[in-house]
């Protein structure tokens, strides 16, 4: 097998079916297989997989373990040379993988390999950065610093916007809404970090890819389409909570150094935190008094 296909899902039935019909109609030419790993979908995701997509691997789990474990039940389950991570709320358009997998056996210096990430409406989804660092706090994609000074350095140096994404380029971390790496890398790095639930976990595969002495390569030349955050819709205050306990878990692991800067962080994610589920429930509130 030369390519297993890795999609963790949960409750998003009708974009994971999008998505494995785009991979009956592009997939590659080369030897692959689809693992699906439910997360005890309650929508009917896993009765729609085995009805339609027969062809795919159902791994149904008894529980939401969340993705980091989700992924790494479906890598423990692979035999393909090389492994693709696949949110369900991405599209194919045409074939990627196979020219994917060619380079990365071209360059055996490559730990992950990522490709172009697209809007719905075509348009480029950044989806590669540097590592953050405490700068980040301000100047992260949806930062009020970045959204009133889009071009300032700051921001430019971390979202990497001051290139147009068009060449293959060696980078810091690159989403994991579509990933390839060779399945021996696992083996040497360990899986995932299953302490993130979800979110950042691909910030730290990269950190410890690089570690090992691998590169983290942006590859333009194939893309596929990224509905962008809809596999977190099904739970939208778990999804802000679970972000915010994975930025203190990267703290501990890459940034952490002395007891009252703990403190701060802390007290500046937590804040975060409750910012972001107040204003969600209040737009949910809002939302329903307009219905």
């Amino acid at each position: 097998m030369d390519l297993s296909i890795i999609i963790v899902s949960y409750n998003g039935r009708e974009h994971l079916r999008k998505c494995l019909q785009s991979l009956a109609a592009h997939g590659p030419s080369v030897g692959h297989e689809v693992i699906v790993v439910d997360n005890a979908s309650q929508d009917g995701s896993r009765e729609m997989v085995a009805a339609e997509f027969p062809q795919a691997r159902l791994l149904p789990l008894p529980k939401n373990v969340g993705f980091a474990a989700g992924a790494n039940r479906g890598i423990g389950e692979a035999s393909g040379e090389a492994i693709v991570l696949l949110n369900p709320d991405s599209e194919l358009k045409e074939d990627v993988f196979g020219p994917m997998l060619t380079y990365l056996r071209d360059n055996p210096d490559i730990g992950i390999l990522a490709p172009k990430l697209r809007d719905e409406d075509g348009s480029l989804q950044l989806s590669c950065r540097r590592f953050p660092t405490f700068s980040v706090a301000l100047f992260n994609r949806y930062s009020l610093l970045t959204r009133l000074l889009p071009g300032n350095r700051f921001s430019a140096r971390y979202l990497l916007t001051d290139w147009d994404h068009s060449a293959i380029a060696a980078v810091d971390w690159v989403s994991g809404a579509c990933l390839m790496a060779r399945r021996s890398l696992f083996e040497e790095i360990g899986p995932l970090d299953e302490g993130y639930f979800m979110y950042i976990e691909d910030v730290d595969l990269c950190q410890r890819v690089h570690r090992a002495g691998y590169k983290v390569v942006y590859f333009p030349e194939a893309a596929i389409t990224h509905h962008i955050g809809r596999s977190s819709h099904t739970l939208p205050s778990r999804s802000i909570i679970e972000r915010h306990r994975s930025m203190w878990h990267y703290y501990k692991k890459y940034l952490r150094r002395w007891r009252l800067l703990d403190i701060v962080v802390a007290g500046g994610i937590a804040l975060r935190c409750g910012y972001l589920l107040a204003w969600n429930k209040a737009k949910r509130l809002f939302g329903r008094q307009r219905a």
